[in-house]
């Protein structure tokens, strides 16, 4: 292989990586069988998950390593002595990425474990069972981490990536046996949508100008160069599964079935929204910085002026994304209405298809730049030697 063409070795890595990945998913493990998994849309929800092959080797896909960081960021706050590894810097992260590899094979134990009790089987099958799901486990794991090292992306967001799609073909297949060809076009519509309103959110961005000072350094001036400050909108999905949540518990409980419950949903996302991005950026910090390295908001005094107004911008700016988060979390969850899904499930599927689309084009944006500054760096190369 040419080493000095990075950019196809990084290729044929990530894609003979997602090879032996779905082979992992075609090869049955010893002593399991199909789950009785009655309902079509948990039943969907979880080939999403796993790949639409539980009983295989690799079985549980990367869900364990889906769910580790948030196991570990859960510990970090309950325990000092990881808070502690975590303010360490570099030699902390390193320990505590070891944490979160036992916590994904712990993870894999666990669900294997909980495979073999609920098919009820013995404690020999059950043992060979849960010593191959949770090897398989771990080399899943390690997959991820090739790719991340050696590859294009995430790992994990590109081994999800290639399961989802192979699970996403079946169940148009049978979406349009069981519904016919208008389901076919209410997702295709569907996904056209929150495509193009994802892609817009993920790229729009409102830059405020910045002018810095000319210092003079011996007898060469420095600075006074153009820049911007670039305030995003706010790319989450959380809010969607949070307001999601909130209004399932009473749909469950009471069954209520009005269409109304469909527009508190929209209010909440956008509002779930708005909060969670006016909370995490701070426009104090952002203007003390800018005082500091010398620069300034043509036509804003430095300092507390120059705060109240970007945080005027922002929160323009945010509001703006939360209502796009809020018609990107309406749209699957009306299409799946007009589709005749049950009130009891109506959200979940809606928040699991948001959530599985918004994760396909994050990730096909990210690869893309990844390859694209890949593609520049081979491309001047010759000039920087």
């Amino acid at each position: 292989m040419n080493e000095r063409n990075p950019l196809r070795r990084r290729i044929l890595v990530t894609l003979g990586v997602i090879v032996l990945f779905r082979l992992g998913q075609s090869l049955p493990a010893p002593q399991t069988g199909r789950l009785p998994l009655s309902d079509h849309s948990w039943r969907w929800i979880l080939d999403l998950l796993t790949g639409g092959r539980l009983a295989t080797v690799f079985g549980f896909g990367v869900l364990p390593c889906l769910v580790a960081p948030f196991v570990l960021r859960a510990l970090i706050v309950l325990s000092p002595r990881l808070a502690a590894l975590r303010a360490e810097g570099e030699a902390g992260a390193r320990v505590l990425a070891r944490y979160r590899r036992r916590i994904v094979v712990v993870l894999g134990l666990l669900g294997a474990v909980g495979l073999v009790v609920f098919r009820g089987q013995d404690v020999l099958d059950g043992a060979v069972t849960v010593a191959c799901l949770t090897a398989g486990t771990a080399v899943v794991l390690r997959l991820t981490e090739l790719i991340t090292e050696r590859g294009f992306g995430h790992g994990v967001r590109i081994l999800l990536l290639a399961q989802v799609l192979a699970v996403l073909p079946p169940e148009f297949l049978r979406l349009y046996e069981r519904k016919g060809w208008a389901a076919v076009a209410v997702t295709t519509v569907v996904t056209l949508s929150v495509t193009v309103i994802t892609i817009v959110v993920a790229q729009g961005q409102r830059r405020v100008p910045v002018q810095y000072a000319k210092r003079m350094i011996g007898r060469r001036a420095f600075g006074g160069t153009p820049s911007y400050i670039p305030l995003r909108l706010p790319q989450a999905n959380s809010p969607a599964v949070l307001a999601a949540v909130l209004l399932s518990v009473p749909v469950l409980l009471f069954g209520l079935e009005d269409a109304w419950w469909i527009a508190v949903y929209f209010v909440l996302v956008c509002l779930f929204a708005f909060v969670r991005a006016a909370v995490a950026q701070n426009m104090d910090k952002v203007a003390d910085e800018l005082v500091r390295a010398g620069g300034f908001v043509p036509g804003i005094r430095p300092g507390n002026w120059t705060a109240e107004y970007l945080d005027y911008v922002n929160r323009r700016i945010i509001a703006f994304g939360a209502f796009g988060l809020g018609v990107v979390a309406l749209i699957p969850v009306a299409g799946l209405a007009l589709l005749g899904v049950t009130p009891a499930t109506l959200f979940v599927a809606g928040v699991t298809l948001q959530v599985v689309l918004v994760f396909l084009v994050s990730v096909s944006l990210d690869t893309t730049r990844q390859i694209e500054s890949l593609r520049r760096q081979r491309r001047y190369e010759p000039f920087l030697r």
